[in-house]
């Protein structure tokens, strides 16, 4: 693609929607990366967001599912965790850009008299923005393929801009620099019996008003798509038949790849944008990963104690961290999904008892937290494999101050500011810039594990790098009070001395961990927090199982 010597020179892919949201645009240029990449050519996928947020950091989980943290600590989209768990290679800021941060650059640059006085318009300004930051990836010469994921629906006024910005591209770019794959949906009619194209035609048609003729179409559909319909679609779309891709409903996100490498999405990508290629994609891993997980040996259950599992999407990395976690122990884990608000006193024995293993999970505010502490204190008591994941590592901290030190108000400063033992608080120098907005910890930190813990075991070294997104820390003027009652921190902050990991060693496993391992869970490198604990919640039903026999 770059003669010797020369910069890679980046080809561009732009990913639309039509019809309908949620139809899969993450995952369809996932799978279309991998692909790429099993071809031996270096890829990238960015989402362009059109909501006016800055990033989703501020976002209810309920309004977007989960926030997904970057190395360089970018709160980003959850579509960025797939790119990752897809091509287990890092994203960044640069990752993920949304119309408020659009905007927000321009009007600085305004602000700065940066445009000379100029009248600041959507086009030329802001358009120009947003091609400048779709081309930034491209420019690191890094990559030989750079997928733009555009979100939202094409006809969405807030989405114009972007389709916008993508035409330009198309013409300063040059011929065969870049291509349009469009995501549509074919419904299926019960009552008629009948798959219908109109729905893709309108979707088609909107984006020709905006100047952009897709070159490749991805059909979502429930149904097979017959050939006479392919050719049907092809004809009133302005693209060849071979140019219409069949996206069936598939059994889990992992098997799309393959599909897409059926429907020769790659070869046709590869063709249009006038790449020569003959290797074959390289899918050995990919498929042995899928094999072991349709046929695991053995099913297991975790709790999965939080205050947003109504949408599952709210904890979407944990869930698929579990799917990596079960294909290396060859073990189904079957994920029970438990409101933390809903269990109190009476009912937490009724609620968890039978599981294999509980996780409590991240998150925010005073909400659901005594139901979390419950399942901590359950968990502990009854040797059940425990993991506590950011704030349920603070709720473990919590309930071990309470009930086995015998700090009986002890509390997070964050959930009660009136606590005589405030055991998870900011720190003092963190106290002195919370105005600033400066107190979150977000991003890659290290941390020093202690030989010779279960900690150390499970990563099998002493330095590791995890990423963070939590303002309140575990607080260490209480240090020496849990040492001496049995709690081992295991892992530590070399820099500022702060706790990331703690454990207690008389319990089959029972571990809490400040940063979120389920951030770099990948296909290829399962996070070994998660692969250990799955392991320890089978070993912790293999005798319920036998004596069941």
């Amino acid at each position: 693609m770059s003669g010797k010597g020369t910069t890679k020179k980046s080809k561009y892919i732009f990913v639309t929607g039509g019809v309908t949201s949620s139809l899969g645009k993450g995952i369809i240029a996932s799978s279309l990366a991998k692909l790429l990449q099993a071809r031996g050519l270096s890829c990238t996928i960015q989402k362009f967001d059109p909501y006016i947020n800055i990033d989703p950091g501020t976002l209810n989980p309920y309004e977007h599912g989960e926030c997904y943290v970057t190395n360089d600590g970018a709160e980003t989209d959850l579509d960025l965790g797939h790119y990752e768990r897809f091509l287990n290679t890092p994203t960044s800021q640069a990752n993920n850009i949304t119309t408020g941060r659009i905007y927000h650059n321009v009007i600085t640059k305004e602000r700065r008299g940066d445009y000379l006085g100029k009248t600041v318009q959507v086009v030329p300004h802001i358009t120009d923005e947003i091609k400048r930051n779709i081309l930034l990836l491209g420019e690191t010469g890094k990559f030989d393929i750079v997928i733009t994921e555009i979100g939202g629906c094409v006809g969405d006024i807030e989405s114009l801009p972007f389709i916008e910005a993508a035409r330009q591209l198309k013409w300063d770019l040059g011929e065969k620099n870049t291509l349009f794959i469009h995501l549509t949906l074919i419904p299926y009619l019960s009552s008629a019996g009948e798959l219908k194209t109109k729905p893709t035609q309108h979707s088609v048609k909107t984006l020709s008003e905006s100047g952009i003729q897709p070159d490749i179409l991805v059909c979502r559909t429930e149904h097979p798509l017959p050939q006479e319909m392919k050719r049907k679609i092809g004809l009133f779309c302005n693209v060849t038949e071979q140019d219409v891709i069949e996206a069936m409903d598939a059994e889990t996100i992992y098997d799309v790849p393959l599909l897409m490498k059926e429907e020769r999405l790659d070869s046709r990508v590869l063709y249009k944008l006038d790449i020569y290629n003959d290797k074959d994609s390289n899918l050995v891993n990919w498929k042995s990963f899928l094999s072991k997980l349709k046929n695991p040996k053995f099913e297991i259950s975790i709790g999965l104690i939080g205050k947003y599992v109504e949408l599952k999407d709210s904890y979407k990395s944990i869930a698929e961290s579990f799917i990596h976690a079960g294909v290396a122990n060859e073990i189904k884990v079957n994920v029970k999904w438990i409101s933390s608000e809903t269990m109190d006193d009476e009912n937490t024995q009724e609620t968890l008892t039978g599981l294999d293993g509980i996780l409590v999970a991240p998150g925010f505010g005073e909400r659901g937290i005594q139901g979390k502490i419950n399942a901590v204190k359950f968990a502990r008591e009854n040797k059940i494999p425990f993991l506590g994941i950011c704030l349920g590592m603070q709720c473990a901290v919590i309930e071990f101050a309470r009930n086995v030190i015998g700090l009986e108000d002890a509390h997070s400063f964050e959930m009660n500011p009136e606590t005589p033992y405030p055991v998870i608080d900011i720190m003092e120098d963190q106290k002195k810039i919370s105005e600033k907005g400066g107190t979150m910890r977000l991003g890659s930190y290290p941390c020093k594990i202690e030989k010779g813990t279960l900690a150390h075991k499970i990563y099998g070294k002493s330095s590791i790098q995890e990423r963070h997104r939590h303002r309140y820390e575990f607080n260490n003027t209480y240090l020496d009070q849990y040492h001496q009652a049995g709690m081992v921190t295991s892992g530590v902050n070399p820099d500022s001395n702060l706790v990331e990991i703690v454990e207690l060693p008389n319990h089959p496993f029972f571990v809490g961990v400040q940063f979120h391992p389920e951030y770099k869970s990948t296909v290829e490198a399962p996070s070994p927090l998660f692969v250990h604990f799955v392991k320890a919640a089978y070993q912790h039903a293999v005798p319920f199982i036998k004596n069941s026999k």
